[in-house]
Order: structure tokens, then sequence, then C-alpha cells
């Protein structure tokens, strides 16, 4: 029996049939091509009769509040808490995933809490989420879900915020990002070697998606790259990466690196030391990205926010608790004047470094 038969499908419009009998879907770069009762590679995306369906729509491997810095996003409204939630499946194939029992799901159990968009919504308000987010894993391959749980909430003044990869087509790009409020995508490393053969995808179209979001939406953008030991941490790399960033996106699109910790199908590297991380830090802020971050390890200078004019402490951050917040109401330095780029309030949220399970489901 099919281990996730008793998943409801959905009806999905990106995939056309093909001359020789399959249909070839089309939200990522991947273009599976799909004869009856096969899935794609992210797996949740499976050919039902003449057309491609979504078998994870308003199923979830767990729902969780978390503080917004988690995502990470630091220049999205500081300091409130975000409904987090994500399905199973992924569309790459990372030998170093954080999240590999999620994201190489293929068992119903990983879906145990249900929940439709309009529940999620309702949830989220309930539980004083200003936001709510699909991470744990991409959610381009539960795109409509996703997009359905974006206008809910919507409708009750709750944000929508993607932590995604990126690897995803035009089209589906276009449809996904215009209801998305902030997103954080990961950008694996900065050659198409390294995706190939560490990631199982290639850089091009995720480059497209940061250029894209950047310059054709009104989504916040924010960027993480997680920096492993001998692949892709060198100098050069984090240089070319970060002067990229500087030159295609702008110097106000804030950029965090964090440590890598051995899992999956990488256990043989050791975690990314610390230094590693102030040292991409530097090369960024020398490149002349205004606001660099470290992450995953105890770094309270790295990341916390600073004045990029005058260099004065904005917002004092440790792991995840604010601090000092040095900000007027209109999200200027109190010290200079100059206004911090981002989605800013005239307070901080009081949510803390607290994470709250919660199930949904009835």
């Amino acid at each position: 029996m099919d281990p996730m038969a008793v998943v409801a499908a959905h009806p999905t419009r990106y995939w056309h049939r093909l001359d020789d009998g399959r249909v070839e879907c089309d939200v990522c770069p991947r273009h599976c091509r799909l004869r009856e009762g096969q899935r794609g590679l992210c797996f949740v995306r499976a050919r039902e009769g003449d057309a491609i369906v979504l078998t994870t729509y308003g199923r979830s491997s767990g729902f969780c509040v978390d503080p917004i810095e988690k995502k990470p996003l630091n220049h999205f409204l500081p300091g409130t808490p975000v409904l987090s939630f994500g399905t199973a499946g992924c569309n790459l194939a990372c030998k170093f995933c954080q999240n590999w029992d999620i994201s190489t799901s293929r068992e119903t159990d990983t879906l145990a809490d249900e929940a439709s968009p309009e529940q999620l919504a309702d949830a989220a308000e309930r539980l004083g989420c200003r936001s709510v987010a699909f991470t744990y894993n991409d959610p381009v391959i539960f795109l409509e879900y996703a997009i359905d749980t974006a206008v809910a909430c919507r409708e009750r003044g709750i944000a929508a915020v993607a932590v995604t990869a990126g690897y995803v087509c035009p089209e589906p790009r276009a449809d996904f990002f215009a209801h998305m409020d902030a997103a954080n995508v990961d950008l694996k490393g900065f050659t198409e070697e390294f995706y190939a053969k560490v990631c199982a995808g290639s850089l091009a179209p995720v480059l497209e998606t940061l250029e894209y979001v950047r310059h054709e939406t009104d989504c916040w953008l924010e960027v993480t790259t997680l920096l492993i030991p001998g692949l892709n941490d060198s100098d050069a790399e984090i240089d070319a990466l970060t002067t990229w960033i500087v030159d295609r996106l702008g110097p106000d699109v804030p950029l965090h690196f964090s440590a890598f910790h051995p899992d999956f199908r990488m256990r043989d590297r050791p975690p990314t030391p610390p230094a590693t991380l102030r040292r991409a830090r530097r090369i960024a802020l020398d490149n002349g990205v205004r606001h660099a971050y470290t992450g995953n390890v105890h770094d309270p200078e790295g990341q916390s926010t600073w004045c990029h004019a005058c260099g004065a402490l904005l917002i004092e951050r440790d792991w995840y608790m604010l601090g000092a917040w040095n900000l007027d109401a209109d999200g200027c330095c109190a010290a200079c004047g100059e206004r911090l780029p981002g989605v800013l309030e005239a307070r901080p949220g009081t949510w803390g470094s607290r994470r709250l399970p919660v199930r949904l489901a009835s």
C-alpha cells in the first residue's frame, strides 16, 4: 500500500502532459516526468490520473511557536512570535540536511497533525502570533497549501513567512512570492559543483530566485548560508558570494552565516568553528554587506544589529533574546537618524527565546 495513500490529494496546476504519456511537473527545475502512480523526488507531488496532485495538503509534521529570529529573520517584526510548521519531503537532497527526518520522510506518521488554512490562521491569531512560517521543509513543494494559508492569514492581519532554498521555476515562483511578506532564502554555497555534488541541484535557479524576490516583489528578503568546513567556507567563496549579494541584491539585504553540525549523510565533517563564522561576517562587512550575522553559536556582537552609518548598537541580541533597542518610532538610529531597512514597529515584541510546541488537530 502506498504509505501516503491516506492523505487526501489536492489539485495542482503547475504541470503539463508529454507526448509519451508522462506528465511533467513544472514547480521546480527538476521537471520530474511521471507515469501513473509515480511521485516526484520531493515525494509529495504525485501523478494521479492525467494530472499531478499534492498529497500533503492540510497535513503537517508539527506546529510550534518560535521567535521570528529563529527563521532567521532579524529585520522583520523583531521579538515577535511566529507559528511555524512544515509538511514532509524536499526537492533537494542535501547530504548535510539538519531536518532530514522531515525532508526525507516517507511515512504518514510524520504528518500526524492536521489543519486547514483557516484553522492555521485562527490558531496564529489565538496564540498571538504576528506571522506564520512555512519551514522545516521547503514550502515550494507544498505551494498550494502555503498560498491558501497565506491568504487566510492576511485576512486576519497575520503575515506569511517562507523559509526556502529558492529552488523553483519562474511561474510558480511569481505565484508563491506574491503571497509572502518575508522570506529567508537558503543560499547553500556559491558554486555549481557544491550544489551538484552536495545538494543534487543547481545554483543558477537559486540566484534567479534571489534577484526576483529582491527586485520584483514587496517580500522582505534575508539570506542564510550554512558554512561547512572544507566545502563552502573558503575565503575565496565567501568573498565571491558576498560580492554578488552586494552587486545583485544590494547592501541592505541581511546575510546570516550559520554553523554546520554533523548530521544525516555528512557525519564525517567537524562542526563549524565559531571563528569561521566571525571570519565570514568580517569578509561580508568588508565587501559592503551592511548587516551580516552569525548563527548557531554564542556571539552577541555578531548577532546584534549595528547602524551601518555611525556604528551604534541598534538591536542587541544574545541567541534569540533581545536586549537594548536603540531605534526611534520610525525605525531610525537613535544616535544618527539613519533608517534601518526592514519591517519594523515602534517597539520590539517580547516573545523572547521560548519554543512552544502546539497541537492543532482535534
